[in-house]
């Protein structure tokens, strides 16, 4: 429910934009700067005048395209990865866990600063800088599943008649690993909103036209002692309540699969 929320700002708000329906929230020269809430700003305006709730509604898309993307990338990468690994084993599944365990042992934060350092800023590259995090995750899952199926007599039969390495891959072990990978999945997306907030508030994750939450708290923190309230509250209670939903999601799916598994 609160994700689905999400998506539909997401949605709705670029075109109310588009429509001039509601102010851009990128502009605000004729707003007063730092006004507090009230009827015509409902979450007040930020040091620039613009609007914060228009400018915090704006970042759910940002914040659920990002992460959408990386998350997907981490996927499409990861997964592929972990089959082959996992099936063939010998100097390529060396390599690569040694690579992935590598990878995995760096805080992730760290490892996506550095990243987004060297990429530099935009969503694209946010979202690669994300995705480089997240690989290892997907790569050991479904390359210790791998390892486990392939020894199945059903696998067996199948390579003494002939079948070809990626057909018992496509065919076989591709359904038996990923079903555990949707609860990895949007937990991983929780962690990357948090993130992708950190990155923004050192100044690494999205340019600075582009609405985000992690720099509209890094701006913030310089009016927060005078009182200012508003312009760190509203970014923060929506990192903290995507989060949360997504989190939901997690632990729902997590003990759908567990009462599968029991029943089965």
């Amino acid at each position: 429910m609160i994700v689905s929320l999400y998506i539909g700002i997401a949605i709705i708000i670029p075109i109310l934009i588009s429509q001039n329906a509601i102010s851009n929230g990128e502009f605000g020269l004729g707003n007063p700067i730092f006004a507090a809430p009230s009827v015509e700003h409902w979450c007040g305006t930020d040091r620039l005048g613009r609007d914060v709730c228009i400018r915090t509604l704006a970042g759910s898309g940002v914040a659920l395209n990002v992460v959408f993307l990386a998350v997907s990338l981490a996927v499409l990468i990861g997964v592929p990865l972990g089959l082959l690994s996992g099936y063939l084993g010998g100097l390529l599944d060396r390599i690569l866990v040694v690579l992935m365990d590598t990878l995995y042992t760096i805080p992730v934060l760290l490892l996506s600063v550095v990243m987004a350092f060297i990429l530099g800023r935009g969503i694209l590259n946010a979202s690669i800088a994300l995705c480089v995090v997240y690989i290892p995750q997907y790569f050991r899952l479904v390359r210790n599943q791998t390892s486990q199926v392939k020894s199945e007599l059903y696998i067996e039969a199948a390579i003494s008649m002939g079948a070809s390495p990626l057909w018992v891959i496509r065919k076989y072990l591709l359904k038996n690993v990923i079903t555990s990978l949707p609860v990895v999945l949007t937990l991983n997306a929780a962690d990357a909103v948090l993130v992708l907030g950190g990155l923004g508030f050192l100044g690494l994750g999205l340019p600075e036209t582009v609405p985000e939450w992690g720099s509209d708290l890094n701006m913030a923190l310089v009016a927060l002692p005078t009182g200012i309230w508003w312009t760190a509250l509203y970014p923060g209670l929506a990192m903290f309540i995507l989060v949360l939903g997504l989190s939901f999601i997690g632990d729902g799916l997590e003990d759908l699969m567990s009462g599968t598994d029991v029943e089965g």
